[in-house]
C-alpha cells in the first residue's frame, strides 16, 4: 500500500480534514489538521483515524501508523 492510497482513504472518509501521509509498505506517518478533532482527547483523535484504516490494518496491508493530529487552531499555534 502506498502513502497516496492511505491519503486517499482518509480524504474520502474525512473530506474537511487536511492530510499529509508519508511512508510505504505497511508503515505510515499521518499528519492531519481538521475541526473534527476539536474537543477530543488524543485517544479519541486516534480512534477517528483508526476507524478509517481499520480494515487495512486487519488485513495486514497497514502494520503501523504514527499520528500527529491537530485542530486548525492548534496547528496555527504550532507553526508560530
Amino acid at each position: 500500500m502506498s502513502a497516496d492510497e492511505v491519503k486517499a482513504l482518509l480524504e474520502q472518509a474525512l473530506p474537511d480534514t487536511t492530510f499529509e501521509v508519508e511512508g510505504g509498505g505497511a508503515k505510515f506517518s499521518v499528519r492531519a489538521i481538521g475541526d473534527i478533532f476539536a474537543g477530543k482527547r488524543p485517544v479519541q483523535r486516534q480512534q477517528t483515524i483508526y476507524g478509517v484504516l481499520n480494515d487495512k490494518i486487519a488485513s495486514g496491508e497497514i502494520h503501523a501508523v504514527t499520528m500527529a493530529l491537530f485542530t486548525p487552531d492548534e496547528w496555527s499555534a504550532q507553526e508560530n
